[in-house]
């Protein structure tokens, strides 16, 4: 499920980012630009949140 949520918010963020920058270049907006870029980013949250540990990092023993 958190691959999913992942998938459909990578790709509204970016569906909205590609809309507000072309809409300021004067450029035409391209959906399956959108989509790749999306999927990409997509991948790139999942292998980077699968490299940080979910561990807290131990306190250091002061003596």
């Amino acid at each position: 499920m958190k691959y999913l949520m992942t998938l459909v918010w990578s790709l509204l963020l970016v569906f909205m980012l590609n809309y507000v920058v072309s809409s300021i270049l004067a450029v035409e907006f391209s959906a399956s630009t959108s989509v790749v870029l999306g999927i990409i980013f997509a991948i790139l949250v999942i292998i980077i949140s699968s490299v940080i540990p979910n561990e807290p990092t131990p306190e250091p023993d002061h003596h």
